[in-house]
């Protein structure tokens, strides 16, 4: 992991709540008001509690296990879990989860979605153990 991302990642983590929170309801003002959110870049888990303007009851979501899949030529982030305490969201949800959603390529922002995508690139999936024994052999 580079410098950089070390540094984001550590800034991720190290940020209240309150102030996310904050920032968050200055940019949705008029369309939602977030009053609950966590957000742990480790165990890829996030949890965002929102009112929608004119509503009375606050959406809730819970997304986990999250990446971002890269080549040489694109990104695509793939949810494996989300559920909502909404059944039209839960729906909506299960339509996209699982699957790799392309992320545009704008040049504009290609270098955040370079950072985006070391700090949530798939964690391994191959056994430990069989690591160990390959190690071992060379």
């Amino acid at each position: 992991m580079s410098l950089k991302s070390s540094l984001v990642k550590m800034a991720i983590k190290l940020a209240p709540d309150i102030i996310v929170i904050w920032v968050a309801n200055i940019i949705l003002k008029g369309i939602a008001e977030l009053s609950d959110f966590s957000f742990d870049i480790d165990t890829r888990q996030a949890y965002v509690k929102a009112t929608l303007a004119g509503e009375e009851e606050p959406i809730e979501v819970w997304l986990n296990d999250f990446a971002i899949v890269s080549d040489e030529n694109s990104h695509q982030l793939i949810i494996h879990q989300a559920q909502s305490n909404r059944l039209w969201l839960n729906n909506l949800l299960s339509r996209i989860t699982g699957k790799a959603w392309e992320i545009p390529e704008l040049p504009q922002f290609k270098d955040q979605i370079e950072l985006a995508a070391e700090l949530f690139k798939p964690e391994s999936t191959e056994p430990e153990e069989r690591q160990d024994t390959e190690r071992e052999d060379d």
